[in-house]
């Protein structure tokens, strides 16, 4: 289950790369534009503004954060509906993932599958994180090693869950498409809240998910009570906030 309120905690944070990869969208006039994995809907009402005459199409597997995207203003359709079962329509022109694919095992097939039946002229932007080697990430997996958890925590994501750069670009060049991909590293600047660490707070909207989903709740308590001593000392609060680097891949695809 995901929680919006939790992941919108650092909106303006994890806004930045969607605005970054769709600035590098060339598609001057698309007829529909879909966002997969749209989340709470905050950044795919924005599409509205840099394509006026598309149909914008939000798609997103949890039924708690399309409920959230439905309440947003503009004239956007979202609905319910799982990456690994969609397929472009005929009249798609523009399709956008967003931090989604990382939680798809197969995504890669997928790419291969969906690039032949988009239209020629048709665009394809992704972005996953790329930070599974930070110390979040391994201490993350440490803690998870080292508890009577551990049997159950099999669904966090390690490095092996996304690909480089030259990877997809390889990939999507293979089936034709003209590919522009980078990486890119945010430094977050995180303030400190009483309570709870700030990295601590940020993984729990997304890393820390499929731990909060597999453990019952006082496993899970007793599991975030191991993890937060090393993710301050790994990321230590100085003046009130703390830096997170953050690694994101980005790929931009045009057929």
């Amino acid at each position: 289950m995901w929680d919006p309120g939790t992941y919108l905690k650092f909106a303006d944070e994890r806004s930045r790369p969607f605005h970054d990869l769709v600035a590098r969208i060339g598609a001057a006039a698309p007829r529909t534009v879909v966002d997969l994995g749209c989340g709470p809907g905050d950044q795919t009402v924005t599409l509205a503004a840099r394509w006026p005459s598309a149909r914008i199409v939000g798609i997103d597997s949890s039924p708690e954060m399309i409920s959230r995207a439905l309440e947003s203003p503009g004239d956007v359709s979202f609905s319910v509906g799982a990456v690994e079962e969609w397929k472009p329509s005929s009249d798609v022109d523009v399709v956008i993932s967003n931090a989604t694919l990382q939680w798809v095992p197969t995504h890669r097939e997928l790419l291969s599958e969906w690039i032949p039946l988009l239209n020629a002229d048709a665009w394809l932007a992704f972005q996953v994180p790329g930070n599974f080697d930070s110390p979040s990430h391994v201490l993350m997996h440490e803690v998870a090693a080292s508890g009577p958890w551990s049997g159950q925590l099999t669904g966090l994501r390690g490095s092996g869950a996304v690909d480089t750069p030259s990877a997809y670009a390889t990939r999507l060049m293979d089936l034709g498409c003209v590919v522009d991909a980078w990486e890119t590293t945010y430094l977050h600047v995180l303030p400190a809240v009483e309570g709870e660490h700030p990295v601590l707070r940020w993984m729990s909207g997304t890393a820390l998910r499929p731990a909060r989903q597999a453990l019952s709740p006082s496993d899970y308590a007793a599991f975030v009570a191991a993890l937060e001593p090393r993710l301050a000392e790994a990321y230590p609060v100085v003046d009130g906030r703390t830096l997170l680097p953050f690694r994101r891949v980005f790929v931009v695809a045009h057929r």
